[in-house]
């Protein structure tokens, strides 16, 4: 992936990529990709205690993804957090991975065979999620899935990752000059994508909760990420 180098840039851009609050799919078990369902009430809490932990950090900009769950999320963080006149830009290129056929169905449907093909157990919990991630990379994964999808409408990983990286170099384009924090709101899968993109190796299979803050630091064409999955915020 080729990002391109802005300038000599001194400005230090900070990322905030967040995953969205917890919804009706996240709550029953089904799966979740461009399928969305509405934040539950424990999803706006999250959202809302996220943007309080976030107080007295100022964002610049803020984008999302283009799905409702992500939306909702940016705005009841950058409301709580003294943001409530940051611009927010949604990009389709921020949004989940799509699972083709396996949308709406329960999460074993499309996990158990993948986990079993490993030696590992699927469960509600995702406990051996690490695990997989370790003995699969990003791409296998997306690209399994999409072998496996019976409607082959599922993403490949060539599919995501080039809409990902127009995104992402949509963000840096328009906030590396001036610098500051930026929040992203995204998902699961795709923070997991970013990462890998951006800084191949750095995710190693971390729990990236509903409303878990990853820290990025973007100077003169370098990334460094700081957090991942981070939940101190809603602690506070």
């Amino acid at each position: 992936m080729n990002y391109r180098l802005l300038g000599d840039w001194t400005a230090e851009t900070v990322l905030y990529f967040v995953r969205h609050g917890k919804t009706m799919f996240n709550t029953t078990g089904q799966v979740q990709g461009w399928s969305d369902t509405p934040l539950t009430d424990v999803g706006v809490e999250g959202a809302e205690q996220l943007g309080k932990g976030l107080k007295g950090t100022t964002f610049a900009k803020a984008y999302s993804s283009d799905l409702g769950r992500a939306v909702s999320t940016a705005e009841y963080v950058l409301e709580n957090s003294g943001n409530e006149k940051t611009e927010l830009t949604t990009l389709s290129g921020l949004r989940e991975w799509s699972y083709g056929g396996y949308e709406g169905r329960d999460n074993s449907e499309m996990w158990i065979p993948i986990f079993e093909d490993h030696g590992l157990t699927f469960d509600e919990d995702w406990t051996q999620y690490g695990e997989l991630t370790r003995k699969m990379s990003d791409e296998e994964i997306a690209n399994t899935i999409a072998e496996n999808d019976k409607t082959q409408t599922a993403e490949t990983y060539d599919e995501i990752t080039k809409r990902t990286e127009e995104a992402l170099n949509q963000i840096i384009d328009e906030t590396s000059e001036k610098g500051g924090n930026i929040l992203v709101v995204s998902h699961g899968s795709e923070i997991p994508t970013i990462l890998e993109l951006i800084a191949p190796g750095s995710y190693q299979g971390e729990d990236i909760g509903n409303c878990s803050v990853t820290k990025v630091v973007y100077k003169e064409g370098t990334y460094t990420v700081e957090t991942i999955g981070d939940k101190s915020y809603l602690e506070k």
